[in-house]
């Protein structure tokens, strides 16, 4: 018995981890009890059950991230981090507890029903954080600028005519202004303060991504992206903090599946209907797709940042470059003179700009292995 391969599905909490076991066969999944969330109790649970090569573990992506997952590769035990999304659910279930999660997850995971995700290593999710983190500060920085615009229009304090909002002359007239009442002029004071403080961390966030950009192990691949028109350094960086490893998708099918941007299908004997983007995978790199897609409205051009960043970088990338800014004009127009809405185009077009991405991701590979 101490051979037979078991399935442990793990219900992950903060503090808790409840434990089930499902082995090889056609036996009924047991519920084995709930242990503490901590490194000592998970190798403990791991002498219990028996050898690491007996054991197959997975439990449910969450908020407690992957340490759990690299707990159990040194402790060299075969672990599987799942989809939630994609986990089948019985119709009409209505009752859900750590127990019945965790006997679920073991019994599914032992028939082959569930989809793992992508775990990055330790460094590409640094990367990630850091990313997230300056998109996080560039929201917070956005409201904060609404809130100050919005606390001078309720006391009808408009700029200068001819001043544009958060230009070098708008900041002076903020800072020339005089205020009646203390009460308001605390107010201006904080909310103004507090946009500085704001604007001063994305500087901070900005320069350690321009760092990693050009010194980082993603270096070669983020200086190579940039390549494309409307991928900048934020950009170009944010992808590749993202995806981790373009290397798990052979195809730039799998690559737009994965983002989000291929069209749904509700398809039933003869009847074949495709309908809007499927918008599964990763929120964040459909998004920055999308922002990008809206460059190739302009005609093709090498100039200006562009001409720099393309500096330098390999003839076949400059190539790729090239034959993406023709490609995806003219699909944008094309698509628009068939009456398509805008955004629809748009959406077409990042689809598009995933294939050149990925082209160059594999033009990156393969002169690493080349070199």
């Amino acid at each position: 018995m101490q051979d037979t391969i078991k399935y442990i599905g793990l219900d992950v909490s903060k503090e808790k981890i409840a434990v089930a076991i499902a082995e090889e066969g056609r036996g009924e999944p047991r519920y084995y009890g709930m242990i503490p969330h901590k490194p000592e109790a998970i190798r403990k649970l791991v002498k219990k059950l028996g050898g690491p090569h007996s054991l197959r573990v997975c439990y449910e992506a969450g908020p407690t991230g992957y340490p759990l997952y690299r707990l159990f590769l040194t402790l060299d035990i075969h672990c599987e981090v799942i989809a939630p999304s994609l986990i089948p659910k019985r119709p009409g279930e209505r009752i859900k507890t750590d127990r019945r999660d965790s006997v679920r997850l073991a019994q599914l995971y032992r028939a082959g029903e569930l989809t793992s995700i992508h775990v990055p290593k330790a460094e590409d999710e640094a990367l990630r954080d850091l990313v997230r983190a300056r998109e996080d500060a560039k929201e917070d920085e956005l409201r904060a600028k609404h809130r100050l615009t919005k606390f001078l229009l309720r006391n009808n304090l408009n700029p200068p005519e001819g001043v544009n909002k958060w230009t070098k002359k708008y900041r002076e007239w903020l800072n020339a202004l005089k205020f009646k009442h203390s009460a308001l002029k605390v107010v201006f004071q904080e909310y103004y303060h507090q946009l500085k403080e704001l604007e001063q961390r994305l500087l901070s966030f900005e320069e350690e991504i321009n760092k990693q950009a050009t010194e980082g192990i993603h270096a070669p691949m983020i200086q190579a992206l940039q390549g494309l028109r409307g991928v900048a350094l934020i950009t170009a960086t944010s992808l590749v903090a993202e995806i981790s490893s373009f290397e798990r998708f052979a195809t730039p099918k799998q690559f737009m599946s994965y983002v989000g941007l291929i069209p749904s299908e509700f398809s039933s004997g003869e009847k074949r209907r495709q309908g809007g983007i499927t918008k599964t995978g990763n929120r964040h790199v459909r998004r920055l797709l999308v922002e990008s897609a809206w460059s190739y409205r302009h005609g093709p051009a090498v100039k200006g940042n562009l001409k720099k960043r393309l500096d330098g970088l390999p003839p076949s990338i400059q190539a790729i470059s090239w034959k993406a800014q023709k490609r995806l004009h003219s699909r944008y127009y094309r698509l628009l003179s068939r009456g398509k809405e805008q955004g629809k185009a748009i959406t077409a077009t990042a689809r598009e700009l995933a294939g050149f991405i990925w082209a160059i991701t594999r033009e990156v590979e393969a002169m690493k292995t080349s070199g």
